[in-house]
């Protein structure tokens, strides 16, 4: 089995990610915050310390010997925004920082890279039938704006470079112990 690098691995969907691929044979390297973080993660998963997420963000040791990357990672959930610019804040760390990890990890080798986006980007509501992947994009807000632009990024770079990009546009996710607006 290879090597997965999860970015966001003590989130409620990279927790249980990063538990789920260990558990299935997969050497997995979380990207966590702080060093407080790392007690929350299954054992066995390596852990790689990165404080911020951005156009700078040095991924070099994380990717060593990684066959692919699922970057859940992103400036997500801010009820109550204080950036003077949220748009731009988004950006920095959605659409730039998910470019700086892409274009290393391409460099580094990964085969891989499956990207979290969100159902927002297909639009805010839906009449007689669900979203397709035939919806016309319709992003409505800060973030799901800069994640349909980190989705335009990632396939240009998977057309430039030899790495299969994979793009999910997950609904709202559910499960035990979850946090976030599904509770409201």
């Amino acid at each position: 089995m290879g090597k997965i690098l999860v970015t966001g691995a003590t989130g409620f969907v990279g927790k249980a990610l990063c538990k789920r691929i260990a558990s299935n044979g997969w050497h997995v390297r979380g990207v966590v915050r702080s060093a407080e973080q790392a007690a929350n993660l299954s054992a066995g998963v390596e852990v790689v310390q990165m404080e911020s997420i951005g156009a700078d963000t040095d991924w070099s040791d994380a990717l060593a010997g990684v066959d692919a990357v699922v970057h859940l990672a992103a400036r997500v959930h801010v009820m109550q925004d204080n950036a003077t610019d949220p748009l731009s804040a988004f950006r920095q760390v959605n659409v730039a920082g998910t470019e700086r990890l892409a274009r290393m990890a391409a460099k580094a080798g990964v085969r891989r890279f499956v990207f979290l986006s969100s159902i927002g980007v297909n639009g805010n509501i839906t009449h007689d039938q669900p979203f397709t992947e035939k919806d016309k994009p319709r992003p409505y807000t800060p973030y799901t704006l800069s994640k349909f632009e980190a989705e335009q990024v990632l396939l240009r770079i998977a057309s430039e470079m030899e790495m299969e990009v994979v793009i999910i546009r997950s609904p709202l996710v559910y499960g035990p112990e979850n946090p976030g607006n599904i509770l409201q």
